[in-house]
């Protein structure tokens, strides 16, 4: 009977995990996009950064190395993982990018998802083209994300919640630019509304599946770990970091420092309190 209300605590905190995190991404991203000033999204991405910096280095990390019987099986993981998630990202998965106009191919324009591409003067929308394309790659992100997630949870309560909640930082400055990237390809606020939330349900999905296949493959939580590891630490260094690099000012270099600390300590915080409940 213990072991049942074990495992339905787990399933429960995988699901409400799931959910929140779809829901309080894309109604963050939504709020932010309709209403809130351009120059908020910034703040989110250093705060992102410092949220997953933090959950890689204080939670993720030392968890991959706990329950690895082969400390080189599992470096030699998450170096397997980077370049995995650099391939995707090149297979234009996971990146936000306009088929000809976007940071990968013009140096001088932000990173995403800083800033979604604006139509020129006198052109129309794409027609759908770049909105089907972030779709299909944020589905396939979340989904990920939701397998994370579970692996994160069967391994221990506490790793699980800060995982979600460096998921959930990531995901909200992200969502942003996958709105306005949906607005300019021709959908309108509700529709592109719509159509995040309905990928955002990918997460619960992935979470979902997760749990239900780790029960009986429960030597692939360590390894997933090591991939969530990986996957945090790409986002935060090869796509958050370099678009904080564009504003060099001292004011915006305080304030990005602040705010990445601020997002470390977010997560210690959690950390201490999980793990003082527990």
């Amino acid at each position: 009977m213990l072991a049942e209300a074990s495992i339905m605590t787990t399933l429960t905190w995988i699901l409400t995990a799931t959910v929140a995190g779809g829901i309080v991404s894309v109604l963050g991203a939504w709020l932010i996009a309709s209403r809130a000033s351009a120059a908020h999204v910034p703040i989110l991405i250093s705060y992102a950064v410092g949220a997953l910096l933090g959950a890689v280095f204080i939670e993720l990390l030392p968890h991959a190395f706990n329950r690895s019987d082969n400390l080189q099986t599992t470096a030699a993981t998450i170096l397997g993982g980077l370049l995995l998630f650099f391939i995707l990202e090149k297979l234009v998965l996971w990146r936000h990018c306009h088929i000809e106009e976007c940071e990968a191919h013009d140096p001088h324009l932000p990173a995403a998802p800083l800033q979604a591409p604006v139509p020129h003067h006198g052109h129309a929308h794409d027609n759908g083209r770049s909105g089907m394309m972030i779709l299909i790659g944020d589905t396939f992100h979340n989904f990920v994300d939701g397998v994370l997630i579970a692996a994160a949870f069967l391994a221990d309560t506490q790793l699980g919640i800060v995982t979600a909640l460096a998921i959930i930082a990531h995901e909200v400055p992200q969502e942003v630019g996958d709105f306005l990237i949906l607005l300019h390809s021709g959908y309108s606020r509700q529709q592109a509304f719509a159509l995040n939330l309905l990928s955002s349900a990918a997460m619960v999905v992935g979470g979902l599946l997760g749990y239900y296949a780790l029960q009986t493959m429960e030597q692939w939580i360590g390894t997933l770990i090591s991939l969530a590891t990986a996957s945090m630490l790409y986002v935060a260094v090869a796509d958050l970091i370099p678009g904080l690099h564009r504003r060099p000012e001292i004011r915006a270099t305080i304030q990005q420092v602040v705010l990445i600390a601020l997002g470390i300590a977010t997560i210690w915080l959690v950390g201490e309190i999980a793990h003082g409940g527990s």
